[in-house]
């Protein structure tokens, strides 16, 4: 029969079993806070001119967000990734409350896209082809951390100025009293940590739609 452990090496091993959980509830509660302050930063640099704005779409505000900052003359030429293929820049032009006229030859429509992935391989390729050193970056702020992760793996050539939206829903001063509010916000967290992690590259997961 085995010699049972010293009773202090066992005290110590029972110990960190314990402490384990605790451990790492800690560093996901500090790591959800962390997210937070990331999710809720304005736009960076909002005076600079890119060299272009891609549009991640799923989402309200977004769109019109990069519409107008093309119109502002933020940058010269947009693509708004992961649109729907029936939608036509004369669609995007009423959204934006612009003529079709004025945005031909400047905006560039993304219709393969349907997760983040997918969206920074589109705009990464668009990127490419269009020779752009800087690119201004539109989606929401709760989207934004993983949106630049993905994006600087496809592009890290290219400097990323990030122009985060927030929704009207989370604009209203009673949102953080919403249990939507909070899934929707510790979802977006669970997907960013796994593709921080290349869970999805490992698996092969697409790890979207829903945005």
């Amino acid at each position: 029969m085995s010699e049972a452990l010293p009773r202090p090496r066992w005290r110590r091993r029972r110990r960190l079993l314990v402490m384990a959980p605790a451990l790492t509830l800690g560093l996901l509660a500090a790591g959800f806070a962390w997210f937070l302050l990331l999710a809720g930063r304005g736009p960076a640099e909002p005076e600079r001119h890119t060299d272009g704005i891609a549009v991640l779409t799923g989402g309200a505000e977004r769109v019109e967000t990069g519409l107008r900052l093309l119109r502002e003359g933020r940058a010269e030429r947009i693509l708004v990734s992961g649109v729907h293929p029936q939608v036509t820049l004369a669609d995007l032009a009423r959204l934006g409350g612009q003529e079709p006229e004025a945005l031909a030859g400047r905006v560039s429509l993304g219709p393969r896209a349907t997760t983040t992935r997918g969206n920074a391989a589109e705009i990464a390729e668009w990127a490419r082809a269009e020779h752009l050193d800087s690119l201004r970056v539109v989606t929401a702020g709760y989207h934004m951390p993983r949106a630049l992760l993905e994006l600087r793996r496809r592009l890290p050539e290219v400097a990323l100025v990030a122009h985060p939206v927030v929704p009207a829903t989370l604009r209203d001063p009673a949102a953080g009293g919403r249990a939507r509010t909070w899934s929707l916000l510790a979802g977006e967290y669970l997907k960013f940590l796994a593709a921080w992690a290349g869970i999805p590259y490992l698996l092969g997961l697409p790890l979207d739609p829903p945005r």
